[in-house]
């Protein structure tokens, strides 16, 4: 069995095409830049902890192998903005926890009015709406309105900018998403609302349960009692983050907000009392924020400095909630109000550093480098997708030895091209086959000749 790479035109990606011989051959397929739909990733059923339960994924756009993989590359394709230098993972990059260690990202044309969001544990939270200020109301929404903005990538239709509508032409004219969307979606239309399903069911994909917490709350089922794997300071830490106020009580009352174990915002949150804004001048409309998990690296490295301003440390964060400007800022949380002034924890130094310490321990390490969520473009930005695997082409003759029988496995509803030849350079179409539910194709050839070659090819539109 062999395999050869089918030519395409200058900048566009390449499919690879499986050939198969009567007698013998070679495999080689290199592996930078390499997407295989034959083997894909597990998206859909990664094992999430019993005490994990809040999910704001909605209804008809459950995640699915097929469509995370379709999301992963949209993700960090740089041909989604006008310019073809920026994507998603540009701001959002996975070695930070994907955030952005500038305040602000670096969009088409200018830098982002608020600091990149972390993605980390989006999924697992009752909060629906997305952004700091809630302006999307889904994260389905969310996914395509950068890609819309005259700064970030540019196809905002307005100012000379092209329109959404550009770049879904833009994209159907390029074969792997022809091939992943006629995978994800039965044809290969592209449409905005499957570009934000696909994405979305990337980005909730994108999940960090290996902390010190987590191991510390599987031993013992409950997010208050002390944890065995912690320290002292850490288990202090957490009595702080977790206790609710009363007498006698010291307490930061962290978690009424930020609710364990997700440690996801509380939907109808309001503003924090962080009212500046990047470049000067106030932003009062920020009440959202990320979980808390990964705020940090397990060493202590921030993913990016804090608030929708990206100019806060750790501790300038703790800081803050000790001290509620007074007069307290517009909007601001009532639970930041108790009894209707600004509160005053009057934390200490050492109480102050147990909290820091604590949320150290919601920081995870896999998710840095899983392969799942990182860039599947090689370094010069090609793709080579693979729709049938290496070496498992197989052809049967029958005894009459006039016939034979071929079967292959490709991806499941794609209807691929049988070809021949006899030189290897002059190929015919002999059959149309197309791959059933589980990927499997079939087809019987007539054997006419000493050497005779076939392939299953995936045709797409030059």
């Amino acid at each position: 069995m062999m395999a050869q790479m089918k030519s395409v035109k200058p900048k566009l990606r390449s499919v690879l095409l499986s050939l198969v011989v009567l007698w013998s051959g070679v495999s080689v397929l290199a592996q930078d830049g390499v997407l295989d739909l034959s083997d894909l990733a597990n998206y859909a059923n990664q094992t999430v902890p019993a005490y994990i339960n809040r999910d704001n994924t909605p209804n008809g756009n459950d995640i699915t192998d097929l469509g995370a993989t379709l999301g992963r590359v949209l993700f960090y394709d740089k041909r989604l903005s006008f310019n073809d230098t920026i994507s998603c993972a540009s701001c959002h990059q996975q070695a930070h926890a994907f955030s952005d260690l500038d305040r602000a990202s670096t969009g088409v044309a200018g830098t982002t009015g608020r600091h990149s969001m972390r993605l980390i544990n989006a999924r697992f939270a009752d909060e629906q709406r997305f952004f700091w200020d809630e302006r999307a109301t889904s994260l389905e929404d969310q996914t395509t309105q950068p890609i819309q903005d005259h700064i970030e990538m540019g196809f905002s239709g307005t100012g000379g900018d092209p329109s959404f509508a550009d770049l879904i032409t833009k994209l159907s004219a390029i074969e792997e998403y022809q091939v992943l969307f006629a995978m994800v979606f039965g044809d290969a239309a592209i449409t905005e609302t499957r570009v934000q399903q696909s994405l979305a069911q990337f980005v909730r994909s994108i999940q960090s349960f290996d902390s010190k917490w987590d191991l510390g709350r599987a031993q013992v089922n409950d997010d208050v009692a002390p944890f065995p794997n912690f320290t002292a300071q850490e288990n202090a830490g957490k009595d702080l983050f977790m206790r609710r106020p009363g007498p006698g009580v010291r307490s930061a009352n962290c978690v009424v907000c930020h609710r364990a174990p997700e440690f996801d915002i509380t939907p109808n949150s309001l503003s924090n009392g962080v009212v500046g804004a990047i470049g000067g001048g106030t932003d009062t409309t920020n009440t959202r924020s990320p979980s808390l998990r990964d705020i940090m690296k397990t060493d202590g490295t921030l993913n990016g400095e804090l608030m929708h301003t990206g100019d806060f440390t750790l501790r300038e964060v703790i800081d803050h909630y000790n001290t509620i400007p007074n007069p307290p800022p517009p909007n601001l949380d009532n639970r930041l109000r108790p009894r209707g002034q600004p509160q005053r924890l009057n934390l200490t130094e050492t109480e102050k550093l147990n909290l820091e310490a604590f949320l150290r321990t919601l920081s995870g390490t896999s998710v840095y480098t899983d392969p799942r969520w990182s860039d599947p473009f090689d370094a010069q930005g090609n793709l080579s997708v693979i729709t049938m695997p290496d070496g498992q082409l197989a052809i049967t003759l029958l005894p009459d030895q006039t016939q034979a029988d071929i079967t292959a496995r490709g991806v499941p509803g794609i209807t691929y091209q049988l070809q021949q030849s006899a030189d290897l350079e002059t190929w015919t179409d002999t059959a149309d086959v197309t791959a059933n539910g589980s990927g499997a194709l079939s087809t019987r050839i007539t054997v006419d000749q000493e050497r005779q070659f076939f392939r299953f090819v995936f045709q797409t539109s030059e």
